[in-house]
């Protein structure tokens, strides 16, 4: 098992910025590929970025690429999220998400197996 408690979301102008981590407790954290996921009210839970078990392979969607960064500290338990140049449409509950190692990179959220219960991300225009 794995606990995942996400932190860092709030309300913020647009172009502005926010950072969300993951804390996460339990089984070895390095031993899972992390994710972020995003779900807008009324509409389906959406990939946004993931990084491998080591750090070394990071993953974006194409509407985050170039603002948002991910990263993980190992020793730490965390994984973060940089979100810069923030819009209107990255509104959202940010979810984070733990798959076993052989789905690094996955863009499916059925391949994860542990999630948090999400932070607010709300951006103003």
């Amino acid at each position: 098992q794995v606990q995942l408690v996400e932190s860092g979301g709030g309300l913020v102008q647009a172009g502005g910025s926010l950072r969300l981590s993951c804390a996460a407790s339990g089984r070895t954290f390095s031993s899972y590929a992390m994710g972020w996921f995003r779900q807008a009210p009324g509409k389906e839970r959406e990939f946004v970025a993931a990084i491998s078990w080591s750090g070394a392979g990071t993953y974006y969607a194409d509407s985050v690429k170039g603002r948002f960064t991910i990263s993980r500290n190992n020793a730490k338990n965390t994984m973060y999220l940089q979100m810069n140049s923030l819009k209107p449409e990255d509104t959202a509950v940010y979810y984070c998400a733990a798959a076993p190692k052989l789905y690094s990179g996955s863009s499916y959220p059925g391949q994860y197996d542990y999630w948090g219960q999400g932070t607010q991300v709300t951006v103003s225009s």
